[in-house]
């Protein structure tokens, strides 16, 4: 008994992290990019710019239960991130962090979010933000991502909420708006996340965990980001067919679009084998370049006025 008590308080020692690696279970790169969609949501919705505090505990408060959603990801995912490469040194999956730092940074976090949110913006972001936060951990990650090929397009709703969660951030109230900012991020995501499973296969496969490439084969994969990818198009020019947007967003959303499906197409000919990694990275730059039009189309029009 003595020595197992050693041997554990030895373990434990050799257990090593920092605010690092804190930072690191929050998925601060897809947070960043999450917050930017938010913070389009909140210029959209108001005629002039929106009020600073708004921004400001808006984005704070989406950001800091983001993040905790993105924690209890590593959580629960901590032994399939294990058996992958690229997701092998994460914190948990590496056995750096106890779990249970990890459990309590991510309570803490989406905790605070809610709070700040039902505290200085309102009920109605708090609530939709927590229904993001338990669509992502809870249904997606821990249900949807090990049960169906077709997680991604089911569980893409919560990733697609952080437009939605920053116009009723500053408007208080949903509308066909916000709702068609959701539904564009919704239709980008298997295009986007597809590309990634198609260049990872091996891993997920290794790993059990049935994305399509792995379940329907990389020709099915292809073709369904192809298809996808026009289902992005199509609802990318919806902005400006309701009027809410004008000549400038068309313009350059085309160009971004003749751009995302170029590189969609050499996904879907799948004869070159860097093309599915290239396009997936090329589709956060495509989505950010979106809303930005979308912003910048926004601010034109109240210049011109």
């Amino acid at each position: 008994m003595p020595n197992a008590m050693v041997e554990r308080a030895e373990s434990i020692e050799d257990v090593q992290w920092n605010w690092r690696d804190l930072l690191t279970l929050c998925k601060p790169r897809v947070v960043v990019v999450m917050l930017a969609c938010a913070l389009v949501g909140m210029a959209l919705a108001t005629p002039s710019l929106p009020s600073l505090s708004i921004v400001v505990f808006g984005l704070l408060g989406i950001g800091l239960a983001a993040g905790g959603a993105a924690a209890f990801n590593h959580v629960v995912d901590r032994r399939l991130d294990a058996l992958m490469l690229r997701t092998s040194r994460r914190p948990l999956a590496s056995q750096r962090m106890p779990t249970s730092v990890a459990l309590g940074w991510a309570t803490l976090l989406s905790v605070a979010g809610i709070a700040v949110l039902t505290w200085q913006v309102n009920v109605l972001t708090a609530w939709l933000t927590l229904g993001s936060l338990i669509g992502y951990a809870l249904i997606y990650t821990a249900f949807l991502k090990r049960a169906t090929p077709q997680n991604i397009v089911i569980g893409g709703v919560a990733g697609a909420a952080p437009p939605l969660l920053g116009w009723t951030a500053v408007t208080g109230q949903l509308g066909p708006e916000p709702l068609l900012l959701l539904l564009i991020v919704f239709a980008w995501t298997p295009p986007h996340f597809w590309a990634l499973a198609i260049h990872k296969r091996d891993e997920y496969a290794r790993a059990g965990v049935p994305m399509l490439p792995v379940t329907h084969g990389d020709a099915f994969t292809r073709l369904q980001v192809w298809l996808y990818g026009w289902l992005t198009v199509a609802v990318t020019l919806m902005p400006f067919v309701i009027g809410m947007s004008g000549a400038i967003y068309l313009v350059g959303v085309m160009a971004l679009n003749l751009r995302f499906m170029f590189w969609n197409w050499k996904v879907w000919r799948g004869r070159d084998l860097e093309a599915p990694l290239a396009a997936f990275w090329f589709s956060i730059r495509y989505i950010l370049g979106v809303f930005g039009v979308l912003l910048l189309d926004h601010y034109a029009i109240l210049w011109v006025a």
